[in-house]
């Protein structure tokens, strides 16, 4: 049997302010190779170029990856501000239609960072902004120095910072075979009213929800709000998740052959 293909989303970026480009991750690419044993490709967040149906009848899976850009608010009907930029609008087309799609027709699909957001959005939800902004709430933002810049040292940035109560016997606490872990934290917006079928299934202890599944789905369908593809080689918790889409993946390509 030949190794499932997953498709990875691109973000839009623009190299030296002039060519235009779509970006993955090699963290992203490297957690599907190794860890689920499928074949990563990058697909264009850009409608235009990328035909859904097409691209759903060629892979046997999709990732959803975290991006710099938050989904645009008009998604969840509420006003953009300048505060809150970047957007990637022509991603959230393609994403949220192709999380709707991949549930439909059974598809695995794993959320990461925007990709839990971007779930969410599809099925009706809204998100706040800047989490950090609610009463109560910590900073989910990547470290910093003092003087502002990002912190240089990657170790640092994605070090798990805070824990994420699992519900008891929910598809996260049974694959995981635990109910609280701890995870890394790299994000500004964040659910702030799940979808119609969005089941929360983690939350961070100041209440931010950090994992989410789609009710009735045929299949794999989860999203993280941390960086799930930094460390899966190593690190016990995410390489669970991978392997799980891994296993999705395989029997995705049993039932589709």
């Amino acid at each position: 049997m030949r190794k499932p293909v997953v498709g990875v989303i691109g973000n839009s970026h623009r190299v030296e302010n002039r060519f235009q480009v779509q970006m993955v991750g090699e963290r992203n690419l490297r957690a599907v190779a190794e860890v689920s044993g499928g074949l990563p490709v990058m697909f264009a967040g850009s409608p235009d170029i990328t035909d859904i149906a097409a691209l759903l009848d060629t892979v046997d899976g999709i990732v959803l990856t975290g991006a710099r850009a938050n989904v645009h608010p008009t998604r969840f009907n509420v006003d953009p501000c300048e505060k809150h930029e970047p957007y990637d609008i022509h991603r959230d087309e393609v994403a949220l239609a192709l999380s709707l799609a991949c549930v439909a027709r059974g598809i695995p699909l794993f959320g990461i960072c925007r990709g839990l957001q971007e779930m969410n959005v599809a099925f009706g939800g809204s998100l706040h902004p800047e989490i950090r902004e609610i009463p109560g709430r910590m900073n989910h933002r990547m470290p910093r120095l003092e003087n502002g810049e990002i912190h240089p040292d990657p170790t640092v940035v994605f070090a798990d910072r805070h824990d994420v109560a699992l519900t008891p016997g929910g598809a996260f606490a049974t694959l995981l075979g635990c109910e609280k872990i701890r995870v890394n934290s790299l994000h500004g917006q964040g659910i702030l009213d799940p979808g119609k079928r969005v089941l929360i299934e983690g939350v961070a202890e100041d209440g931010t929800i950090e994992a989410i599944r789609i009710a009735e789905a045929p299949t794999f369908a989860l999203g993280v709000q941390w960086h799930a593809e930094y460390d899966p080689q190593r690190n016990p918790i995410n390489r669970k998740l991978f392997e799980a889409f891994g296993e999705a993946l395989v029997a995705r390509q049993r039932t589709a052959a």
